[in-house]
């Protein structure tokens, strides 16, 4: 266990050290930023699918997962850890009806744990939950800079969870989440002489918002044979309404800007006084969540499944950062997928105890702007590549996806995007009970 472990760890650093902001979508501007927690590699790469569960993979999204059975390889005496570490890259074209760029974030997605202790199980881990990384500019009718918007930041999550087997097949779970984090944003407002040449000075508005609080979700999960090799998987989960409180700092500032390098000078600054307008310190909504799904496939050996998840959006609000043309609308996804492993265990044949993952989703994000509904489209495929002892199926996970965010109507942004995800998923030995004294 040591041994993996430290691949564990050095594998996280790794992705650590080369992480930058971990979006770069235009859309992460609104609300607490977009949403980075869509689970592990093996559930994204069958288009977010969480429903199945196995002895061998950590599902972060279902705490009933955590109380599992054993290794179907070993007796019931031998107790299997389970631990995961996952990244991935995303590269993104940005097109709209007045232009085009590219943009790249790479991201620590998640470090977890799962600890079996006979009927029950124990689940912690960290991760990211939304994520601001955005760098945009508005023209005004000459084609001169008006504004130029930027942030950078997001929300995390660490979190502790309890699983119970209630019975063979049926487990119930549930997380209890600390978020936080902070966001940063800033404005800046360029001036121009009546002949339309950049003034010396500029005007810079500067926000920043940390954000703490606590949230729990829910978990079921049932399996049952149907016959000798079908097997029925259903799983639902369900997180409640819960607050973030944001404490707030403002301040507008006179800066100058090099033009060669782009660089800002601040002249002097101005801490506006949110206590006097009640915004020093608010409350945010993190919405409900419920979920549900269910699928078929011959364990071990292939699955299919769908699964529909709805979101309170419409309950949030920032009293910080409002425009009239924004507002928030419930959100939902549809998600399909499963995976098929040719022969789980043959000794006789890599490729043959690979699992390959497929999936597809689509997704209204809760977002509107300008009347118009942000959704989401993914398309998805992975492969688990089996690593070392093949009695304690660890495996290496390689996810690839392609979609599309956004939309070019009433002045707003496609996002084309390409993302690559790539996790560990461990196993060990927990318990064995010594044959002699």
């Amino acid at each position: 266990m040591i041994k993996k472990l430290v691949v564990v760890f050095i594998a996280f650093f790794a992705i650590q050290s080369y992480a930058q902001q971990g979006t770069a979508s235009p859309y992460s501007f609104y609300g607490i930023g977009s949403l980075k927690f869509k689970g592990t590699v093996e559930n994204r790469s069958m288009g977010g699918l969480s429903i199945y569960t196995d002895s061998i993979h950590v599902n972060l999204r279902n705490p009933a997962s955590y109380a599992g059975e054993n290794l179907a390889f070993y007796n019931k005496e031998t107790r299997p850890v389970k631990f995961t570490v996952g990244g991935s890259y995303s590269s993104i074209d940005l097109k709209s009806n007045s232009g085009s760029d590219k943009a790249t974030a790479t991201t620590f997605d998640y470090l977890a744990l799962s600890v079996p202790m006979g009927k029950f199980g124990l689940g912690f881990g960290l991760m990211p939950y939304t994520s601001v990384g955005y760098k945009l500019e508005s023209l005004d009718g000459s084609g001169n800079i008006e504004n130029r918007f930027r942030g950078e930041g997001g929300v995390n999550k660490a979190y502790l969870g309890l699983g119970y087997m209630l019975a063979k097949g049926l487990s119930i779970g549930v997380d209890a989440n600390y978020n936080f984090g902070n966001i940063q944003n800033a404005t800046i407002e360029f001036l121009y002489d009546d002949e339309g040449v950049l003034t010396q000075y500029q005007s810079r508005e500067a926000n920043r918002s940390d954000l703490s609080g606590l949230n729990f979700n829910i978990g079921l999960s049932y399996k049952r044979m149907l016959n000798e090799k079908l097997e029925f998987v259903s799983g639902i989960t369900f997180s409640p309404e819960s607050n973030l409180t944001s404490k707030n700092e403002r301040s507008f500032s006179t800066i100058t800007i090099n033009p060669t390098t782009g660089q800002e000078f601040t002249i002097n600054t101005i801490e506006l006084d949110l206590e006097a307008s009640g915004l020093k310190e608010t409350d945010l909504i993190i919405p409900s969540k419920f979920s549900f799904g269910a699928g078929i496939g011959q364990p071990r050996k292939w699955f299919v499944g769908a699964e529909y998840t709805t979101q309170k959006t419409s309950n949030f609000s920032n009293p910080l950062y409002s425009t009239s043309l924004t507002k928030f609308e419930d959100a939902s996804t549809i998600s399909f997928g499963g995976f098929f492993i040719p022969n789980y265990n043959t000794l006789n044949g890599y490729f043959k105890r690979v699992v390959y993952r497929a999936g597809i989703r689509s997704e209204k994000t809760g977002l509107n702007i300008n009347n118009e509904s942000i959704k989401e489209f993914g398309i998805s495929f992975g492969i688990g590549l089996p690593v070392g002892d093949i009695r304690m199926f660890s495996n290496a996970n390689l996810g690839f996806e392609i979609g599309k965010r956004g939309t070019k109507n009433s002045n707003l942004i496609q996002e084309n995007f390409v993302n690559f995800q790539l996790s560990l998923s461990l196993n060990d030995r927990w318990f064995n009970k010594r044959k002699y004294d």
